[in-house]
C-alpha cells in the first residue's frame, strides 16, 4: 500500500523525535550491551514489534496486517517457534498517527527490545520510524508501505534497516496505465488523485508517464483532499472531458465515495485504482453497483487457484469465522514468515545479522508470491488486477515484474 500515509505532518515529527530518540538511545545501550546481541530476547523466545493502525482513519489496513501477523506467528509457535524458540508479539497501535508511530518504534527498540519491528502499514508511518531503526539497529518491514522512500532517500541512499514485503508504487501505476490501454483499450484517460497523499501521487505520476510513452492521452487531472465528501463538481469537470478511464489513486475512505458519486453523476466508464482500494468498506461506501466496471491493483487474490495461496485462505477462515483474507492479511502473514526464514538464515536474533539475512533474500516463496530482494530492498515480485463485480472483488489477472 500502501501505501503512503495521508498525514501530513510526519517530516516535523521526525526533527523533534530525532533527539528524544538519541536520548532514549543512550539511556538503553547499557541495558542492550547486556543482552549478548540478542536484544533483550530470553533463550526461549523471540520478541517481535506490530507497530500497527488499529484504530484511526486507515485501521483497516493495520487490523488486517495484524490478524494474518497473528495466523502466521500461531503456525509458527504450534510447529516449534524459530530454532525452538517462541515468538512473541509485542503489539502497539499508532492510531493511524506518525508521531505515535514513531513513540511506539521507539518504544519497541528501546524498552521492548525486539528483534524486528513489522509495520507500520502506511508508508507515512513506516518512514516515521526508519530514523529509530537505524539508530537502534532495528529491522523494520513495512508490509504494504509501498513508497520507494521507505527504504531509499531523496540522495539514492538505502536505509539499511528499512524493508517492505509488498511491490513499490511506480510498478502499480505501470500495470494500471498498462491495463487501460492494452486490455481496455482506451485512449483517452483522466486522472482524479488525492494531492495530500504522496502515495497517491506517485501512482499518479506513474500512470501518466506510462499512458503518454504508449501513446494514450491525459485528457483531465484533477485533484481532492483527504477528509473531503463531496466530489460532485469535479466529477462534473472530469465528465465534460469525455475520458475513456479514470484512474483514482488513494484510500478507501475517499474513493468509495468518489465511485459512487461518479455513477450518480453518469459516469459509466471504468475506474480504476491501487491496493488502498482494498478493504471491506470499499463497498460500504461505494455500493455494489457503483462498483460494477471498478479494478484496481493489488498484492494477491483469495481466488487465485495457486495451491499455496489456497492453504492459506483456508488457514485463515478457519481463524476468523470463514472471512475471506484479503491483501494485508496476505502481506501481515508473510511478513511474519520473511522474518522467520531471514532469522533462521542469519542464525542470530542480532539486528544486524537479520537485516543482512532480509537483504540477502533469494527466491522466497510466500503467499503473496515469490520475491528476492534487489538493492534498494524492493522485493521483485508479480502482481495481481481484481475487478469488482456485484460488490465481490473477483480476481481478473496476474502480472509478472
Amino acid at each position: 500500500m500502501v501505501a503512503n500515509s495521508k498525514l501530513k505532518k510526519y517530516a516535523s515529527v521526525f526533527l523533534a523525535s530525532s533527539l528524544v530518540v538519541g536520548l532514549l538511545a543512550g539511556c538503553g545501550s547499557k541495558d542492550q550491551s547486556t543482552t549478548s546481541g540478542s536484544k533483550g530476547n530470553s533463550s526461549k523466545e523471540v520478541k517481535i514489534g506490530l507497530n500497527l493502525e488499529l484504530s484511526g482513519n486507515v485501521a483497516s489496513y493495520g487490523s488486517g496486517i495484524a490478524k494474518g501477523a497473528r495466523l502466521a506467528i500461531k503456525e509458527i509457535n504450534d510447529n516449534g517457534g524459530i530454532d525452538g524458540k517462541k515468538i512473541v508479539p509485542v503489539e502497539i497501535d499508532n492510531k493511524s498517527d506518525a508521531a505515535e508511530a514513531t513513540a511506539a518504534a521507539i518504544k519497541l527498540a528501546t524498552q521492548e527490545k525486539v528483534v524486528a519491528q513489522i509495520g507500520s502499514a502506511t508508508s507515512g508511518n513506516t518512514v516515521a520510524a526508519v530514523q529509530i531503526a537505524n539508530k537502534n539497529k532495528m529491522p523494520v518491514i513495512g508490509p504494504s508501505a509501498t513508497s520507494p522512500t521507505v527504504t531509499v532517500n531523496s540522495d539514492n541512499s538505502v536505509n539499511e534497516y528499512a524493508f517492505r514485503t509488498c511491490f513499490i508504487d511506480p510498478f502499480q501505476g505501470r500495470i494500471a496505465a498498462n491495463f487501460a490501454l492494452n486490455t481496455l483499450k482506451t485512449k483517452n484517460v483522466a486522472i482524479f488523485s488525492d494531492s495530500a497523499s504522496d502515495y497517491a501521487k506517485g501512482l499518479a505520476k506513474s500512470f501518466k508517464e506510462t499512458i503518454e510513452e504508449n501513446g494514450g492521452k491525459v485528457v483531465a487531472e484533477e485533484s481532492y483532499v483527504a477528509k473531503d465528501t463531496d466530489f460532485k463538481s469535479t466529477l462534473t469537470r472530469l465528465k465534460s472531458k469525455k475520458p475513456d478511464f479514470i484512474y483514482i489513486p488513494g484510500y478507501y475512505e475517499e474513493v468509495g465515495l468518489i465511485v459512487k458519486q461518479a455513477r450518480e453523476a453518469g459516469i459509466t466508464v471504468p475506474l480504476m485504482g491501487g491496493d488502498g482500494w482494498d478493504s471491506p468498506k470499499m463497498v460500504e461506501l461505494a455500493g455494489g453497483d457503483s462498483l460494477n466496471n471498478t479494478f484496481f491493483t493489488n498484492h494477491y487474490s483469495s481466488e487465485d487457484p495457486d495451491e499455496k495461496i489456497q492453504k492459506f485462505v483456508e488457514a485463515f477462515k478457519g481463524a476468523n469465522k470463514d472471512q475471506a483474507p484479503d491483501a494485508f492479511n496476505a502481506l501481515g502473514y508473510d511478513t511474519v514468515y520473511w522474518l522467520k526464514d531471514a532469522i533462521e538464515r542469519a542464525g542470530s536474533t542480532d539486528g544486524e545479522k537479520v537485516k543482512d539475512a532480509l537483504a540477502e533474500t533469494k527466491e522466497l516463496s510466500l503467499v503473496t508470491g515469490t520475491f528476492s530482494v534487489d538493492e534498494n530492498h524492493h522485493p521483485v515480485k508479480s502482481a495481481t488486477v481484481l475487478e469488482f463485480k456485484d460488490g465481490k472483488q473477483v480476481f481478473n489477472s496476474k502480472v509478472n515484474p
